[in-house]
């Protein structure tokens, strides 16, 4: 693979990672991951990458937990190595199942929560937050349906990118 190439890769993957919900430091690891066919080990994470072997620890240790990276065992090797959730579909379903759960269900639930205390004098801020709140409550049936399962995403990101027309020269 061109090292230009991967270096763009990472580097624009890290940038697109803070829409996802995870640090830039975070995307990059698992940019490397992704386009590297090896495990990799910690040392040559933190190298490859320039950054120190403790903020590439912390980023594997997150990634982790999100079940988009894996640690592997190699024989005769003490040391771990890490992989890429070979299961992309997989991986992007529960990068959204979590950003759900840790970003838009406490906004909501904040929404909710203000919109109560709201005083009957505020009346134009109880319509603006009431509208909010029925335009997140729509989003939120949206989202519950799409994350029901891998299965019935797969379906509905289908069936909605054949309703939307593809510009043209792309």
């Amino acid at each position: 693979m061109d090292s230009a190439a991967l270096s763009d890769f990472v580097e624009s993957w890290g940038s697109m990672g803070a829409l996802w919900g995870i640090n830039r430091s975070m995307a990059r690891i698992q940019a490397l991951l992704l386009a590297t066919k090896e495990p990799l080990g910690l040392e040559e994470v933190a190298e490859r990458l320039g950054m120190s072997r403790g903020n590439a620890s912390m980023g594997l240790k997150e990634l982790r937990h999100w079940g988009v990276v894996r640690k592997v065992n190699l024989t005769g090797e003490r040391r771990d190595f890490y992989i890429a959730e070979d299961d992309l579909w997989s991986m992007l379903f529960r990068i959204g199942t979590e950003r759900k759960k840790r970003e838009f269900d406490p906004a909501l639930s904040a929404l909710r929560k203000v919109l109560e205390s709201t005083g009957k004098g505020d009346e134009l801020v109880r319509e603006r937050l009431g509208e909010l709140e029925e335009i997140l409550r729509a989003v939120d049936r949206l989202l519950q349906r799409f994350l029901a399962s891998q299965d019935t995403s797969r379906a509905m990101l289908k069936f909605l990118s054949a309703q939307i027309p593809y510009p043209q020269g792309k």
